[in-house]
């Protein structure tokens, strides 16, 4: 595989000059040799005016966050990132690459998760070009390549987690965000590492069910959401019914036998755990008549 290099170039304001300097040398000379009808004379200026004009081709400029790869007759001699105007060989290609942050947002892509619901998700990546050789001379299009790469990584990704944790501690699509990028992100920067590409960052932007099973899995979600709640509820009125009996035993209210302890801790479940007010009863008999 190819390896960035530095490439010889010198700076280019002094040879500008020097390129100048012949070429209006040149031309002077010309048009003098014009005037005095001096034919002979052109022999020695035309040769200066084509060095001139041969060693301006040689110039290039390099923009910020920019380099340039030169070639000659399609072998790679080296990449010049210094920013300014500089001069190579004439003969030398020069071709710019952009070394500039850049990102993009994936398609929303339909892929299964690991319990094999349909899932809809899209992410950001976040790249550049760390190895201007590797990613002209390896992948014919560095850009395409990492798009396409990007969400094959995704789709892998997706399969490997369900879309919700179903034991404590387990890693989600939708609870795990922080884990699930950087597991993208280390996945990316392992396939994209041949193309001369830096990932970033890569965070999932767009996460949902598939339209065709988005109602039942949002009903499962609120049976959950309802089992959770009523599970806190019993929770805590098991811990009050529980605080009451031993206030009342410690204090010497009441004495209440088994079956009257049952009977007073089945009515204060019922008023703690019901969904609505109690309404109050007046007793007017005993538990035996």
């Amino acid at each position: 595989m190819l390896k960035e290099r530095s490439a010889f170039a010198l700076p280019g304001l002094p040879v500008l000059l020097l390129a100048l300097l012949l070429v209006l040398g040149a031309l002077g000379l010309t048009l003098q040799a014009a005037v005095q009808n001096d034919p002979g004379r052109l022999a020695y200026t035309l040769p200066v005016l084509v060095v001139g004009i041969f060693i301006l081709t040689g110039l290039f400029v390099v923009n910020p966050n920019e380099a340039v790869a030169l070639q000659l007759f399609g072998d790679y001699r080296g990449t010049v990132r210094q920013e300014g105007m500089a001069w190579a060989n004439p003969f030398l290609s020069k071709r710019k690459i952009s070394t500039k942050v850049r990102s993009f947002e994936s398609q929303r892509l339909k892929v299964n998760d690991q319990d094999g619901n349909p899932v809809e998700i899209a992410a950001i990546i976040v790249w550049r070009v760390v190895d201007t050789a590797e990613a002209l001379f390896e992948v014919e299009d560095c850009e395409k390549y990492v798009t396409v790469q990007s969400e094959a990584a995704l789709r892998a990704l997706a399969s490997h987690f369900p879309y919700d944790a179903h034991e404590a501690g387990q890693l989600s699509l939708r609870g795990s965000t922080d884990e699930v990028a950087a597991k993208l992100k280390m996945e990316l920067q392992r396939v994209l590492a041949q193309a001369g590409v830096e990932v970033q960052g890569a965070r999932i932007s767009h996460l949902a069910y598939a339209p065709e099973i988005a109602q039942a899995m949002l009903q499962r979600q609120q049976a959950a959401a309802i089992i959770a709640a009523r599970q806190k509820i019993v929770e805590g009125a098991v811990g009050m019914v529980e605080m009451a009996l031993a206030m009342l035993a410690e204090k010497g209210t009441v004495q209440l036998d088994e079956e009257r302890k049952a009977a007073m801790v089945s009515n204060l479940l019922v008023v703690l755990c019901s969904e609505r007010s109690a309404n109050p009863v007046v007793n007017a008999g005993t538990l035996y008549h």
